[in-house]
C-alpha cells in the first residue's frame, strides 16, 4: 500500500548567492550560498503536508571548494491533521579549531507513526485490516501510534592520522512521549462515511494490554546516549561522492544512571564504499551495515532506530533505509540492512555562476533482524496468543526502485525516489521526495 502519495515533485531548487564570486577558470565557489524545496505531500490520515527544506553554505575564500567551511540545514513541515517537524542541522570542520561538530536540535510531532511489532516477518502484517472495504477492516490507523520527540544531540570528531582516520564522541537525548493515536482529533473536519472507528483497538493497543509493551515503557521516556567510535573516510565530496571509502565503529551507551529505564549497549558499524564506473558520469553506491545489541535491554520507543555518524535515523524501511518498505517494518535487537545505487549523472551546467547537474539512479534495499528482541506476553490471554503464532519466520527484506535527483554547486542535492517492496508483507511501495543522497 502507498502510505504516503506526493502531489507535488520538485517544483524549483532555488539559490541566492550574496557577494559571490567565481573563478571562470576553475570554476571555484566562494562566499555563501543557499538551496530550498518545498516539502508538498497527501497522506490520507495526517492531511495534507507543506513546509520548506534549506540547506546555507558558506565557502569562504574557495579555497576548501567543493567542501563547505559551515552548513545549516533547516526543515519545517505541518500538516492539515497536526503532526509536523522543526529541524535545525549545523555542520563544521572550522568552528572548533581541527574538532569536526555536528549539532541538532529537532521536534517531531507524529500522530500516526508506523509501528508494526517487532523481528521483522515475525510480527504478523495483515493489509486487510486497513482497508475499508474489506470485511476484516479494523482501522486505517491500526499499525500506527502516536508519538512526540525532542533530538538535541552534538557530534565530535578529530583527527588520528590525517583527515582519514578519526576519533568521534558524541552525546545525544530523546525525549519520548509515546501514546494511541487520538482518532478523534484525526476525524475533526471529516465527512461521516470517511471518519475512523473511534473505539477500535490497535495494535499498539494491544501490545500494551498483552503486556508486550510493559507499563514502565507504554508512555516513553527519556532517552540519554553516549557514543564513541572511529572513522575512516576518504570520500572525495561527503554530499556528493564518486570514489572512496567511509566506514565507522560506534559504541553506544544509554546508562541507567542517567535516567535510562532500562539502560543498554549496542554497537553500530557501517562500511560505505563508492565506485567511478565512467569518470565523472556513471557511479556506484553500497552500503552495508551492522547493529548489534551487546548487553542491557532496549526500550520499545527506542528500538526502531538507525545510528551513524552523521545523524540518527529511524529504522528499516522507509525512505532513508530501505525504500519502498513500510516505515519501521523491521525492528529487533540486531539488525543488518544493505543498499545498492548505481548513479548516472546525465546532464550538467553551469547556469548564473551556479553548478547544476542531474542524475538517474537504480537502487536495491535489503535488510532483516538478525536477533529477535526478546519480550514476554500474557499467554493466558488467547487473542495474544494467536496473534504470536501467526506471524512467519525471518528473513531478508528486499526492495528496489528508481530515481531522479538534482545537485546544486556539489553540495545541495535534491531528489526523488520510488521503491517498491519484493515481498507483499513489507507492503507496496513508496515515493520520497527529500534532500541527499541515502548515503
Amino acid at each position: 500500500m502507498i502510505r504516503k502519495i506526493a502531489i507535488g515533485t520538485i517544483t524549483f531548487v532555488f539559490s541566492i548567492c550574496h557577494g559571490l564570486a567565481a573563478d571562470s577558470a576553475r570554476h571555484v565557489k566562494t562566499g555563501p550560498t543557499f538551496g530550498a524545496l518545498p516539502a508538498i505531500a497527501f497522506d490520507t490520515d495526517i492531511g495534507f503536508k507543506y513546509g520548506i527544506l534549506t540547506n546555507f553554505y558558506l565557502f569562504g575564500d574557495g579555497s576548501t571548494y567543493p567542501k563547505y567551511l559551515h552548513s545549516f540545514y533547516l526543515e519545517w513541515n505541518r500538516t492539515t491533521r497536526g503532526s509536523g517537524l522543526w529541524q535545525f542541522i549545523y555542520d563544521s570542520e572550522y568552528l572548533i579549531p581541527n574538532i569536526r561538530l555536528t549539532a541538532e536540535a529537532s521536534y517531531f510531532t507524529e500522530q500516526a507513526l508506523d509501528f508494526y511489532g517487532f523481528n521483522g516477518y515475525r510480527s504478523r502484517y495483515n493489509r486487510d485490516f486497513e482497508d475499508r472495504d474489506n470485511p476484516a477492516y479494523i482501522s486505517r490507523v491500526f499499525y500506527r501510534h502516536d508519538r512526540r520527540m525532542l533530538r538535541l544531540r552534538a557530534d565530535f570528531q578529530g583527527s588520528i592520522i590525517g583527515k582519514a582516520l578519526r576519533w568521534m564522541a558524541g552525546f545525544e537525548h530523546n525525549g519520548f512521549r509515546v501514546a494511541t493515536v487520538d482518532v478523534r482529533q484525526l476525524n475533526r473536519g471529516r465527512n461521516e462515511d470517511e471518519q475512523l472507528p473511534e473505539n477500535a483497538s490497535l495494535l499498539y493497543d494491544r501490545f500494551v494490554d498483552w503486556g508486550a509493551i510493559s507499563d514502565d515503557e507504554k508512555d516513553g521516556g527519556d532517552h540519554y546516549l553516549f557514543k564513541l567510535g572511529l572513522v575512516y573516510d576518504t570520500r572525495d565530496n561527503e554530499p556528493n561522492p564518486m570514489r572512496g571509502i567511509w566506514s565507522e565503529v560506534m559504541w553506544l551507551v544509554a546508562p541507567s544512571f542517567m535516567g535510562n529505564k532500562p539502560g543498554y549497549a549496542k554497537l553500530a558499524i557501517t562500511h560505505r564504499q563508492y565506485f567511478t564506473l565512467v569518470d565523472e558520469v556513471l557511479g556506484m553506491a553500497v552500503r552495508l551495515s551492522y547493529q548489534p545489541k551487546i548487553g542491557g535491554k532496549i526500550p520499545f520507543y527506542a528500538l526502531p532506530y538507525i545510528y551513524s555518524t552523521n545523524i540518527t535515523r529511524d529504522g528499516l524501511g522507509g525512505a532513508k533505509t530501505m525504500r519502498g518498505i513500510l516505515r519501521n517494518r523491521v525492528a529487533g535487537d540486531d539488525l543488518f540492512y544493505g543498499n545498492v545505487e548505481l548513479r548516472w549523472k546525465f546532464f550538467r551546467t553551469i547556469l548564473w555562476k551556479q553548478h547544476i547537474y542531474l542524475a538517474l539512479s537504480a537502487f536495491s534495499d535489503f535488510g532483516q533482524v538478525t536477533r529477535p528482541y526478546d519480550f514476554s506476553y500474557d499467554t493466558d490471554n488467547a487473542d495474544a496468543r494467536d496473534w504470536f503464532a501467526a506471524g512467519g519466520s525471518e528473513k531478508m527484506h528486499f526492495s528496489y526502485g528508481a530515481g531522479i535527483s538534482g545537485a546544486l554547486n556539489h553540495n545541495f542535492v535534491a531528489h526523488i525516489n520510488c521503491g517498491r517492496a519484493a515481498d507483499s508483507r513489507d507492503g507496496k511501495s513508496g515515493l520520497y521526495i527529500g534532500l541527499d543522497y541515502l548515503f
